[in-house]
């Protein structure tokens, strides 16, 4: 059994896994901060601060359960939370910070994992742990993805926002347009957007729900959904904000996100009145709190992979995904919180992940490996000419701005191209040969 390829592959990933979550916790030791280790587990009694994506989790863990078990865990979960709440009433705590619910779920995920220890066996043994790690998982993510923020705005003392400001020349300076749209619908805008925009990994779930519906019934997972996609861009893009730090318009230009500390570090208060100046870059000193967040939009990749993954549901799926997407791209602008050149190499990221999954998942072959190839190489290629020919993209603008387009239209029409390949081709039905008519 434990010579099997996939066996082996499944205790490496866990290996490799583990082995992450611990250096990123020594990491964030050194600079007296919690890592995603300690904050899980301290969610265990304290108020958690992930309280609806704990619920979101133990749904996704739910898939492999008949509908009785989803009831039982579901009650089971909900009634601890009722002990937690009435224990911290009757000892006077006030949650100040975080969710007054959300442990019971985290208690019921890690139940389970001790019944699949314990009380499962052979392959009912397999697909429980299958589905309490994709519970933790979800959840170990979003923390890995708050230590990687707490660690660049220690570790990159400077940012490189006034390459993309200058760089967004080319594409108009969305972000100081879209902004000004969004202050012209308060107050209804602004509150339908950041709904959007927070709630982005509940919309995920409720798509992965739709793509692993069937699990209960065919005892497996599929080779593909949309969950791994939304791990490992949560994993690998923390990485490139240590490469590429930046912390977005509403800091750099602004008063920083609801007003407050953007204005002491910022270059000038101009977001989004007035577009930023045309002139050399520089990197510029920023404080030691705010993330380094920018490039490349993660939101925008992880709505693309909604998008993409709620193409192949119903209508009303399908519906969401697009109007989750395009409220994501109007709350990055808008908000201040990106520049349009990010939002150009967060679509270019996450197709290029996508793809490099799915060809995973499928089997490399030459179609995938090419597509895979071609968007890491213009993924470079963005990062490369924001941060070397900025004024030359702003000098430029009839040139390099329909090239950014251009180029990442061709990575989304390679993927589209490609993943059609992949589309099982069903033949037809053979029809009986016509009977010779008796005389």
């Amino acid at each position: 059994m434990w010579r099997q390829p996939r066996v082996i592959l499944w205790v490496t990933a866990g290996v490799v896994t583990l082995g992450f979550l611990v250096a990123l916790e020594i990491a964030a030791r050194r600079y007296d901060l919690p890592g995603p280790v300690t904050c899980q587990l301290q969610e265990v009694i304290f108020p958690p601060k992930s309280g609806f994506l704990l619920y979101a989790s133990m749904a996704l863990m739910m898939v492999v359960f008949t509908w009785r078990q989803r009831f039982v865990a579901l009650g089971a979960a909900l009634g601890i939370d009722v002990v937690f709440l009435v224990v911290r009433w009757a000892a006077g705590i006030e949650v100040t910070e975080g969710h007054p619910f959300g442990n019971g779920a985290l208690w019921v995920i890690l139940g389970c994992a001790v019944i699949a220890v314990t009380r499962r066996t052979g392959a009912e043994r397999v697909l429980l742990l299958k589905g309490v790690g994709l519970a933790l998982l979800l959840v170990a993510g979003r923390k890995t993805g708050d230590t990687w923020l707490l660690i660049t705005s220690k570790t990159r003392p400077t940012v490189l926002d006034q390459y993309l400001a200058v760089a967004d020349h080319a594409l108009g300076n969305p972000s100081w347009v879209v902004g000004r749209i969004v202050r012209a619908t308060e107050p209804v805008g602004p509150h339908v957007l950041d709904f959007v925009y927070v709630q982005l990994a509940v919309a995920a779930v409720v798509v992965a729900l739709y793509q692993l519906r069937h699990v209960a019934v065919e005892r497996r997972f599929p080779a593909h959904h949309l969950v791994r996609t939304f791990l490992v861009i949560g994993l690998v893009g923390p990485a490139i904000y240590m490469v590429f730090p930046v912390v977005g318009p509403v800091f750099a230009y602004g008063t920083g996100a609801f007003g407050t500390g953007g204005e002491h570090w910022a270059v000038a208060n101009i977001w989004p009145e007035t577009a930023p100046p045309l002139s050399a870059p520089l990197p510029m000193p920023y404080d030691e709190i705010t993330p380094r967040n920018c490039m490349p939009s993660l939101h925008t990749a992880w709505a693309v992979t909604i998008f993409v993954h709620s193409r192949t549901g119903p209508r009303v799926l399908r519906f969401a995904g697009t109007f989750w997407l395009v409220a994501t791209l109007g709350a990055t602008l808008g908000f201040g919180y990106h520049y349009g050149v990010d939002l150009v190499a967060g679509v270019v990221f996450a197709l290029t992940i996508e793809a490099a999954l799915r060809a995973q998942a499928r089997g490399w072959d030459r179609p995938g490996i090419q597509l895979v190839a071609y968007g890491a190489t213009v993924f470079v290629a963005l990062l490369v000419a924001y941060r070397f020919l900025p004024v030359e993209m702003a000098d430029r603008p009839w040139l390099f701005g329909p090239l950014l387009l251009l180029v990442t239209a061709s990575v989304i029409l390679g993927f589209v191209r490609t993943t059609r390949l992949w589309v099982p081709k069903t033949a037809p039905a053979l029809q009986p040969d016509p009977q010779p008519e008796l005389v």
